[in-house]
């Protein structure tokens, strides 16, 4: 079978079929009386044995050893190919979300194009005062994406530059669905920046968020969004904030937010009926209902009043002395 033909029926350029000659790839079995390359079965199988390896991703080089070494083994290979495919492509995705992003901001020049750019490498930089200036540039100089934003929010373990890029997204409007994603995330470090930052953020839509994450089974971003939503002002913070206090974790700063929420006489007798109930419950720890005691303090009312009179009895030493000393303050008041 002559090249022609050979380049017919396999779909490889005569071109291809001579370069492959002249690497020695491919040797034609014979030739014709007029010098003419002639091509046999065996070499017809080599060609589809080349095209097949080239499909692969393997290089020219490659697939001569394959073809012509007895000892070649191709897992190896393979998996070389495999680790620089995933490589490839996680540089294509990475270079395919920076072009999306900067497409986002509509630059009407090459300048605006560029500083963006500048931006958004200023953003992933490794020195904490370029990613802090480049947050705070944000905001006026040159649009950032949300999503931009949100990512590098979501990864910032420095506090400067968290608070920077925070007060960033508070002034984009944006990034809430974005944070909604990261509260779910599988981990606790990345969860708890996303509560973080979407109690930064002014509007409706975060606080429904928050609301949503008082049922969160982290108990970390439960009691974030707790503090978040008494700051608020939002009721529904509550019990979230009395179960912090009866477990210990940020006690001081949810009962804080309980002596917030309890601006009106009946919310306040509420809250001061819930502590009053941990602190009736058995199976409260001594050290619980110590901090149960001094969560009183700052909740007005008849019910915490009366409760801080029962307590000065309690047969826990500490506990009446918080008592006393709490009742003290309040009649000095």
């Amino acid at each position: 079978m002559l090249i022609g033909e050979v380049a017919r029926r396999s779909g490889v350029s005569a071109r291809m079929l001579r370069h492959y000659e002249s690497l020695g790839l491919l040797r034609p079995s014979g030739r014709t009386g007029s010098g003419y390359r002639e091509y046999r079965d065996e070499d017809i199988r080599r060609i589809f044995h080349i095209e097949s390896l080239r499909s692969m991703g393997l290089s020219l080089r490659e697939i001569g050893r394959a073809l012509d070494d007895p000892g070649f083994t191709p897992a190896q290979l393979v998996g070389d190919l495999i680790e620089q495919t995933r490589a490839r492509i996680e540089a294509e995705t990475e270079l395919l979300t920076r072009l999306r992003r900067i497409d986002a901001t509509e630059p009407a020049s090459w300048d605006e194009a560029l500083r963006v750019v500048a931006l958004l490498q200023a953003l992933g930089s490794p020195s904490e005062d370029a990613r802090q200036r480049a947050a705070l540039s944000s905001a006026d100089e040159v649009p950032v994406p949300v999503e931009a934003l949100v990512e590098a929010a979501l990864s910032e373990t420095e506090p400067n530059v968290a608070g920077a890029l925070r007060w960033a997204l508070a002034r984009s409007g944006g990034g809430t669905a974005l944070l909604a994603r990261g509260l779910d995330s599988p981990a606790a470090e990345v969860r708890e920046r996303a509560v973080r930052t979407l109690a930064g953020l002014p509007g409706e839509e975060p606080v429904s968020l928050l609301r949503t994450a008082l049922a969160h089974p982290d108990p970390v971003v439960r009691g974030r969004a707790a503090l978040a939503l008494g700051a608020r002002g939002e009721p529904e913070a509550i019990p979230t904030l009395v179960e912090m206090v009866v477990d210990g974790r940020n006690d001081t700063d949810a009962a804080d937010a309980l002596g917030t929420l309890a601006a009106d006489a009946a919310t306040a007798d509420g809250i001061a009926a819930g502590l009053v109930a941990h602190l009736a419950d058995a199976a409260t720890a001594p050290p619980a209902r110590g901090r149960l005691t001094q969560a009183l303090a700052d909740i007005p009312g008849p019910v915490a009043r009366r409760a801080l009179a029962g307590l000065t009895h309690d047969p826990d030493p500490a506990v009446a002395l918080t008592a006393g000393y709490l009742r003290r303050l309040r009649d000095g008041r």
